[in-house]
């Protein structure tokens, strides 16, 4: 069968990952993994934390939101920062400040008071996916590039694993508050790490930082109406993500009768399925050279049906089987939603790229806990795992109606830049959440 040309050079770069490029994914994904506990915490926490301020479900969504909304708005302006100051300064800012806030939210005394530390602790978690992506970008070769990130960002599905077998616990024995104040010298302790092992960047990465006359070019990239579509296809994504995540730990205790313990560890089953198909998702891609439609659509399709009959099933067992399979169709989507930019933009345009695109996974993190909360008092969970599937919609939408190849994607982006292929020497790679 003849491949298009894409396949053939995607084939041709891609090597092993050597020491550098497995050092950095490495520490990178334990930074990620630390971001997720930090962040998945409060989830678990919940039903706690309302019942300590006499909060409603509409409410305990607005603890998610607040998060959400300021790790929305520090995207775009996290990519700008990495391409400005160097991913290694960014990310190391990212983490000491998102830990303070973390360690915060236990001392939170009042309920406008833990709106505002969580709104923080997004500040600074929201500033680290464009700057750690661009990290990776700047440590491997353009055919690496899918796969590392792939690995990197399978993080996010273990850090889902383990935030509720680490927080669940000392939620039951110790408290809410002990939780936070436990897992934010986790930060610390990576920042370290990162701070003595992470490797310089390749030679050829010389051009990650903006130069004056990319400055255009930039630009370009944020008026951009294909890179909106992009931003919005991870919206879709992030709805289904970010509302299973918020819901289901509550969903289990209140309608199931489970116990916190026990929530915990059911809620790690489709994450930890979810980190294997965001690794498999980086593989594919790469090997299709990025044609994301491929993927992004069929697996939205799954995705939809099985969200449709998560409430509909008696059975526990079949319950986290659905959840399971509509979580590893998602996941399997979030390499492929990001190829076709992140291995086309020039190297100094990464971080403003992956932050711009992942701008819309977490504004879907803002929009969805509320939306669902409400759905919930008003009707019931029913109603709210329906509006997840227009989540699927969006997403399986506009991957038919985004460019597939990269000098299709190039054209789109600056139509008034003389149309070429990329090489692997003016390209950059992946990037995300």
């Amino acid at each position: 069968m003849k491949h298009p040309p894409e396949v053939h050079r995607a084939n041709a770069d891609r090597t092993p990952l050597d020491r550098a490029a497995r050092i950095t994914v490495i520490l990178l994904f334990a930074a990620w993994v630390v971001d997720y506990i930090d962040r998945l915490a409060i989830n678990l926490a919940l039903p706690s934390i309302g019942a300590e301020f006499g909060l409603g479900h509409t409410q305990q969504g607005m603890v998610i939101s607040a998060f959400f909304l300021s790790y929305a708005l520090c995207q775009i302006p996290g990519g700008l920062l990495a391409d400005r100051f160097g991913s290694r300064r960014v990310v190391s800012w990212s983490l000491l400040i998102w830990s303070l806030f973390t360690a915060l939210t236990g001392t939170a005394w009042a309920f406008a008071v833990l709106l505002a530390i969580r709104f923080l602790f997004g500040v600074g978690q929201g500033v680290y996916p464009a700057a750690a992506m661009k990290a990776v970008a700047e440590r491997t070769a353009p055919g690496q590039r899918m796969t590392a990130t792939g690995w990197a960002q399978s993080s996010n599905a273990f850090g889902a694993v383990l935030a509720p077998l680490i927080a669940a616990p000392i939620i039951a024995l110790w408290g809410w508050r002990m939780s936070f104040f436990a897992i934010a010298g986790l930060g610390v302790l990576v920042w370290a790490a990162i701070q003595l092992w992470l490797p310089a960047t390749l030679p050829q990465s010389d051009d990650t930082e903006v130069r004056p006359d990319q400055q255009g070019g930039l630009r370009a990239v944020l008026a951009s109406g294909v890179m909106w579509r992009f931003t919005l296809m991870f919206f879709g994504y992030g709805i289904i993500v970010w509302g299973l995540n918020s819901w289901i730990p509550s969903y289990l205790q209140t309608e199931r009768g489970i116990s916190l313990t026990g929530s915990g560890l059911l809620s790690a089953i489709p994450a930890l399925v979810g980190g294997v198909a965001i690794i498999v998702g980086g593989k594919l891609i790469d090997r299709l050279g990025g044609r994301h439609r491929l993927i992004v659509f069929p697996a939205m399709t799954v995705c939809a049906v099985c969200i449709l009959f998560l409430n509909r099933v008696t059975s526990l067992t079949e319950f986290v089987a659905l959840l399971s399979l509509a979580t590893a169709s998602a996941t399997l989507c979030y390499m492929p939603i990001f190829a076709i930019p992140m291995r086309t933009l020039p190297a100094g345009m990464v971080g403003t790229g992956s932050g711009m695109i992942n701008f819309g996974g977490q504004a879907a993190g803002f929009i969805t806990p509320m939306v669902m909360g409400a759905l919930v008092d008003r009707y019931s969970y029913t109603a709210a795992f329906a509006f997840l599937v227009v989540g699927a919609v969006l997403a399986g939408a506009f991957a038919l109606g985004t460019p597939q190849r990269p000098h299709a994607f190039s054209a789109a982006v600056s139509p008034r830049e003389p149309q070429r292929r990329p090489t692997p020497t003016t390209t950059a790679g992946s990037e995300i959440r």
